[in-house]
């Protein structure tokens, strides 16, 4: 019996600069190790994570540097929704 091998952490790190851009961006993306160094550097800069694996499916095949579509608008605005609430949080 073949052992079924635990799947790989999948990280994408938004950027959004609401005066100049107008969506998001793809600031980093990554499984296995890279993934875990996003995530790492994040908590070391005080970013929270926010955890929705099959929203990183999605993000995870952008590339790096590219604007959420459209179609994504909605999912990443709850991200940028939660984010908001905790930094009004610990204001």
């Amino acid at each position: 019996m073949e052992k079924e091998k635990a799947p790989r952490p999948k990280a994408v790190a938004l950027s959004y600069a609401q005066d100049s851009e107008q969506a998001p961006r793809v600031a980093a993306k990554g499984a296995g190790y890279l993934a875990e160094r996003i995530i790492a550097i994040a908590k070391e800069h005080g970013v929270e994570i926010y955890e929705d694996p099959d929203l990183v499916e999605v993000l995870s095949k952008l590339d790096v540097d590219r604007e959420v579509p459209e179609a994504l608008y909605h999912a990443v605005a709850e991200v940028l929704a939660f984010v908001y609430r905790l930094n009004r949080g610990s204001a």
